[in-house]
Formats: C-alpha cells, structure tokens, sequence
C-alpha cells in the first residue's frame, strides 16, 4: 500500500499543494486529473522521493519506477544497454525479452538519437518495467504523440500494467486517458491545489 499524505507544499512563500491524501492499493491505477500548471508534476516528484521539502509524509516501497514526460534515456547507450546499466541485475537475455514486450527486439543495438519518439518512449517504458517495480509512476507519458502512436503507447502501457500489476500513479490533462487506464480517478484544482474525487468507474 502507498499512502500518501501532504500537508502542504510552497514554492518560497507561494503555496502551491494543500493538503492532499490518498492510498494506492498493489495493482490498482489511480490518475491525476488536472490542467498544465497546477502542481501535477509537483505532487509525482514528492511521492517519487525526488522532493521531501513539504509539509507532510509518503510511504512508498523502495522498487519503484518513473516514466517521465520525456524519455530521458541515455543518447550514449544502445537501446540494450540502456536497460541493463539502470538495472545491474537484469541479464541480456531478460533485458532482450523486455525489449520485445515493447515491440522494439529488433533495435536493440540503436541509440536513443537513431528512435522515433514513439520508440523512444517504448524503451522508457520497457525501462520501468524492467525492474518489475512495486510503484510505477508516470508524468503524462503520451504527451507530443501523433493520434496513431498515442494510441499504440496506450495499449501497451495498458497490457504492461495488466501483467506486472504494480500499484500505478500517473498524471494527465486528458480525461480520456485517464478514465482508460485508471481504476480511479482524481481532480487536481484549486490554489493551492487539492484533490476531488470523481466517481470509481467499473472497468
């Protein structure tokens, strides 16, 4: 179980969070519905660890993952290498099979310049499984994707988190990828912002 529980969050003396707390149950997907601006990305890095400089606590497991709004992959590293240097234990053989779950087994010697976009973020993906995390969390994962690619991304996220069950985090301005992957929804609004539930949807 993930609980989160934020008191409050500034920016200098700018409150940017309220209080905002919620639980994720293993192999539930809860999304973070709100506009550009107000604190998504915030509230991601606080339950990630990447910030502690707020009001409140989180407990998270220490096997996580994130999926960021750009791939951030190694430009210097081959599509292989790129999975097995952030996970040590991870063989080439496992690191190849992942590979494949993601539709790319036949670039695994490319480097991130040599992708697509949409390839790029396939590998970031198969990163963050990968190491078969307990909490995955992902910052708007299909930004900047053409209709086609969003769509294929989606799918696969979809198929992923099916399989590996990880309790899911994610944030988006997109209602309709939220109500897709997630089995609960949240409304970020307000300043400083705070959650309002919608309705629990039946998948």
């Amino acid at each position: 179980m993930i609980r989160v529980d934020i008191r409050a969050k500034f920016f200098g003396e700018t409150p940017v969070l309220g209080p905002v707390a919620f639980d994720i149950a293993q192999g539930e997907t809860v999304a973070i519905l709100g506009p550009s601006g107000i604190g998504k990305t915030t509230l991601l890095r606080i339950v990630a660890g990447l910030d502690d400089d707020f009001e409140g606590h989180v407990e998270r497991p220490a096997r996580l993952a994130m999926v960021f709004q750009e791939p951030t992959l190694l430009p210097w590293r081959s599509a292989l290498k790129n999975l097995t240097l952030v996970h040590p234990d991870l063989s080439r053989k496992g690191a190849r099979e992942m590979l494949a779950r993601v539709g790319l087994a036949d670039k695994e010697r490319a480097f991130p310049g040599q992708l697509s976009l949409g390839q790029q973020r396939r590998l970031a993906l198969a990163r963050a499984f990968a190491g078969h995390p307990d909490l995955l969390i992902m910052d708007e994962p299909f930004v900047s994707l053409d209709p086609a690619t969003a769509e294929t991304m989606l799918a696969l996220t979809e198929r992923l988190i099916a399989e590996e069950r990880p309790a899911t985090l994610f944030v988006t301005h997109a209602r309709a990828e939220a109500e897709r992957l997630a089995t609960r929804v949240l409304d970020l609004a307000g300043a400083p912002a705070t959650l309002h539930p919608m309705p629990d949807r039946t998948r």
